[in-house]
């Protein structure tokens, strides 16, 4: 099936459409990541609500799909577009061919574009609201793609996150494990993963519980969750965190970091094209050894309007300089901006879930 990507600035990119291509047209703003792996987490990552993936990677789907590799429930991306789509499993983990997997999912997939064309108008123009779609005109799917909402100033952790508190899994040694309330701002499965096997105990919230109620939990530590769009439209995530400083010990990611700039008084802004992928190199400051990090945002923090006197600036992207990570120097308060539960490079940055549970044992001590 021929199928278009149709972008708001009129530019059009022609292929062949799969999966859900000719039954549920797909819309949202367009980004690039260059993983070479791991499309199954891509797909299925809350942080990309609201958009359409271009995989840089040369062929997607050959290794299939598998539940196991699910980061929630279903796959939250709007669309997925790809140099070659393999029509082949060839993994003895896999469950599913890719495709079907999509399609079930009513994902549409476009395929046979030339992605390094349309990377390259991303990265020259920045990222465009788009659609894919088969069987319309140019001009009537341009003007859906104008009409399409702007990320910035769009609150979409409340569409990703739980209706309800859960339970994540259970850590080794129950009974000895510190309690971690974890926000759900579209939260990964393998963040809940990590913490217990750190040894926690997770209780997981939704994105608007106050922060009177969390307390009453009696946590050891609060965790902030990676998610979706703008944080600036979260204020009752970041009146919650404010209320909840200084009473326990909070670690942050992505999104959560984002909310915790925010609460500190800083600011955040929109980035050209984002960071998308598990090849970004970030610094840590405290050691300056480089991680090779994961990544998935669209939005940063100004390191200039955090008031350093009280924040410590972590880590810093050596890519274009981007503020990768705080800690408050006198409260028990840390975030990231990338995705240390992937640990995609050689110097693995799990060490932060120590450093959080560490940082828990000695506020109960």
């Amino acid at each position: 099936m021929e199928a278009v990507l149709v972008l708001e600035d009129g530019r059009v990119f022609r292929g062949r459409g799969l999966a859900a291509a000719g039954e549920a047209p797909g819309a949202g703003e367009v980004v690039f990541n260059t993983s070479m792996t791991g499309y199954q987490e891509i797909c299925t990552d809350p942080s990309y609500a609201g958009q359409i993936v271009c995989l840089t990677a040369a062929q997607i789907g050959n290794y299939g799909a598998t539940s196991e590799d699910d980061e929630a429930g279903r796959p939250w991306l709007e669309g997925l577009i790809v140099r070659e789509f393999s029509e082949l499993a060839s993994n003895w983990r896999s469950q599913e061919v890719v495709e079907s997997y999509l399609r079930r999912h009513r994902i549409p997939v476009l395929a046979e574009i030339d992605t390094r064309a349309l990377v390259r108008h991303l990265r020259e123009h920045g990222v465009k609201r788009g659609v894919i779609g088969a069987g319309e005109s140019v001009e009537a799917l341009q003007a859906r793609a104008r009409a399409l909402p702007e990320m910035a100033g769009t609150d979409l952790a409340q569409t990703v996150t739980a209706a309800a508190a859960y339970d994540g899994p259970a850590p080794a040694a129950p009974l000895a494990a510190p309690l971690v309330v974890a926000y759900d701002f579209g939260i990964k499965r393998n963040i809940l993963r990590q913490l217990a096997a750190h040894g926690c105990r997770v209780r997981v919230v939704p994105a608007k519980t106050a922060a009177a109620d969390v307390l009453a939990l009696r946590p050891d530590g609060v965790f902030l969750s990676n998610g979706p769009g703008d944080p600036e439209p979260c204020s009752y995530a970041v009146a919650n965190i404010r209320a909840l400083l200084g009473r326990v010990p909070i670690f942050g990611i992505c999104l959560g970091h984002q909310l915790t700039g925010l609460a500190l008084g800083g600011r955040t802004y929109k980035l050209k094209f984002g960071h998308h992928g598990g090849n970004h190199p970030v610094r840590r400051e405290a050691t300056g050894r480089i991680e090779i990090t994961a990544h998935n945002h669209n939005f940063a923090v100004d390191p200039d309007s955090l008031p350093q006197s009280d924040v410590e600036l972590t880590h810093f992207d050596l890519n274009d300089g981007t503020l990768e990570g705080l800690r408050h120097r006198t409260l028990p308060l840390f975030s990231v901006q990338y995705h240390p539960e992937a640990a995609p490079g050689p110097h693995d940055s799990h060490y932060l879930f120590g450093e959080f549970v560490r940082l828990m044992t000695g506020e109960r001590a």
